[in-house]
C-alpha cells in the first residue's frame, strides 16, 4: 500500500507562520504532482499550491505571496510554508500525489487532513 501523512498544523495567532510537511511512503515508483488543498467549515475543498515533479509551481490567488511549496524527492515529502497567515487560513489542510506504484499502476493518494487554526 501507498499512504500519505501530514504532519505540522497547529494554532497560530494572526500573523504567524506555519509549515506543514507530508510525506509518503510504500510501493512507490514515481511521484508526479504534489498538492496541497485546503477544506474550511461549510467549504468545499480548494486547491492551495501544487508543484510538479520538475518543480515548477502553481498557487491559489488567495495565498499566493504568503505560501511556499516546496518537495523533497529523496525523502518523498512535499512541504507548505505558510507566512502571514489570516484567520480566513483555517482549515484542514490535505495534500494528494499523483503517484506510480511500483506495479505501474497511475493512483492518486490522499493523506487524512491536518488542522490549520488561526486565531488570537
Amino acid at each position: 500500500q501507498v499512504q500519505l501523512v501530514e504532519s505540522g498544523g497547529g494554532l497560530v495567532q494572526p500573523g504567524g507562520s506555519l509549515r506543514l510537511s507530508c510525506a509518503a511512503s510504500g510501493s512507490i515508483s514515481s511521484i508526479y504532482t504534489m498538492r496541497w488543498y485546503r477544506q474550511a467549515p461549510g467549504k468545499q475543498r480548494e486547491l492551495v499550491a501544487g508543484i510538479t515533479s520538475g518543480g515548477s509551481t502553481n498557487y491559489a490567488d488567495s495565498v499566493k505571496g504568503r505560501f511556499t511549496i516546496s518537495r523533497d524527492n529523496a525523502k518523498n515529502t512535499v512541504y507548505l510554508q505558510m507566512d502571514s497567515l489570516k484567520p480566513d487560513d483555517t482549515a484542514v489542510y490535505y495534500c494528494n500525489a499523483d503517484v506510480h506504484t511500483i506495479a505501474r499502476v497511475l493512483i492518486t493518494i490522499w493523506g487524512q487532513g491536518t488542522q490549520v487554526t488561526v486565531s488570537s
